[in-house]
């Protein structure tokens, strides 16, 4: 069989492979998957209007029955559980679990009808290593958090953001950081109003007629994970006031969470960590003053704000 001949029989392609024309029919290519319906959204920005916000399913790990107890945990759940009732998301805490009551969860979870809701958040704060994390009992792959919600595995959530916040080690090396100085200049500051500030969230025009067009998204699309740090390092905590991630995550949440763009918020988040803290271990020069640098893996399609309803 001539190759070229079947490759160019199923699409022509520009430089930027960019798809110019397709001879097969969409209903051909996906003919092995159910067809599901999604509503009308705008191209630039999820539909955030939605009845219900969501479930925030807030994963909380303090004792093991093989590892150390993570003092300062509890800070960070008390946190993290006021900040996502602020923004509005149906809270449920889960403590010290087992693998199997994990599982358990994840897969009711999966089972829910999310079809009034306008996301899915899941928190888990625990211990890891590189790509596991721990579970009262033992270790689990992380993707099993989203592997329900991927895909068609749960249609009801089709199309909406699927958010998933790890504060866990993710190895042993520690981060010395990279000094410099840096020259600050004295310049004029320009006011601008807030209502300037920050992109509105886009008003859903009521009456707008559903497409009847069907196209395919990528299985892994609408899902965003973040990790506390980069792959291979260690994520710091203070065995009184909670976890440097997690708190610097809850006061951008706090302070913008109804204004900034998810993206831009979380980047905040990251520049908070990497700058303003660092580990005050005097009696130990190993792990004095070492740094932490949160990991962001997006595979969002559009904007998310969490305006108020």
């Amino acid at each position: 069989m001539n190759t070229s001949t079947l490759s160019t029989a199923f699409d022509e392609v520009d430089n930027n492979t960019r798809v110019l024309s397709l001879v097969a029919s969409v209903p051909e290519i996906i003919s092995s998957s159910v067809i599901h319906e999604l509503e009308p959204v705008d191209d630039a920005h999820y539909n955030m209007s939605h009845n219900r916000r969501g479930v925030a399913a807030v994963f909380n790990h303090r004792k093991f029955l093989h590892a150390s107890e993570r003092k300062g945990t509890d800070a960070d759940c008390d946190n993290i559980r006021q900040v996502l009732i602020y923004l509005q998301f149906e809270v449920r805490v889960y403590d010290d679990l087992t693998r199997k009551e994990i599982k358990q969860v994840l897969d009711d979870l999966a089972e829910e009808d999310h079809k009034n809701s306008d996301c899915l958040l899941v928190v888990i704060m625990t211990h890891g290593d590189d790509d596991v994390l721990h579970a009262k009992d033992g270790t689990f792959n992380v993707d099993r958090l989203w592997e329900n919600f991927i895909g068609d595995s749960c249609p009801s959530l089709l199309g909406k953001p699927k958010l998933f916040f790890i504060q866990a080690c993710r190895g042993s090396s520690f981060d010395t950081g990279v000094h410099f100085s840096q020259c600050m200049k004295q310049v004029a500051k320009t006011v601008v109003p807030y209502a300037m500030q920050e992109l509105p969230q886009p008003s859903i025009v009521p009456g707008c007629p559903k497409s009847s067009i069907q196209y395919a998204i990528p299985s892994m699309a609408d899902l965003l994970v973040m990790y506390s740090t980069y792959k291979g390092h260690y994520s710091w905590r203070n065995p009184s006031t909670g976890s440097w991630f997690i708190r610097a995550l809850c006061d951008e949440l706090r302070e913008h969470g109804n204004s900034k763009e998810l993206l831009q918020l979380l980047t905040s988040v990251s520049r908070r960590v990497a700058y303003e803290f660092q580990s005050n271990v005097p009696n130990n020069s190993q792990i004095d003053c070492q740094k932490q640098m949160p990991c962001i893996v997006s595979m969002l399609t559009r904007r998310i704000y969490f305006s108020k309803k």
